[in-house]
């Protein structure tokens, strides 16, 4: 059972800048690939981010604004978001999985989701 801990959403400007982070605590989680999912009201969850052996990958919607990277010896995966915007806001959603996939129904583990609110 891998547990994942996301932090660091908040309410922020529109064109301002957060940074989520999700941590496993206790687990090594090296070997999966990891990514972000969000959710907003009357929305279907959507990916946002991934990152696995192979390097980081994108939705349309956010490329070029935000960045996720990982650091194993910390456990934690990060998700950097610039340029934000109302359609920004959801609830952000840590996901582990064995695959490289933008998919949510391919992965494993979840995190509680963390709220991110941009006021326009």
């Amino acid at each position: 059972q891998v547990q994942l801990v996301e932090s660091g959403g908040g309410l922020v400007q529109a064109g301002g800048s957060l940074r989520l982070s999700c941590a496993a605590p206790g687990r090594t989680f090296s070997n999966y690939a990891m990514s972000w999912f969000r959710q907003a009201p009357g929305k279907e969850r959507e990916f946002v981010a991934g990152i696995s052996w192979s390097g980081s990958y994108y939705a349309d919607s956010v490329k070029g604004r935000f960045t996720i990277s990982r650091d194993n010896a910390k456990n934690t995966v990060y998700l950097q978001m610039n340029s934000l915007n109302a359609e920004d806001t959801a609830i952000y959603y840590c996901a582990a999985g064995q695959s490289r996939t933008t998919y949510a129904r391919d992965y494993d583990y979840w995190g509680q989701g963390t709220q991110v609110t941009v006021s326009s």
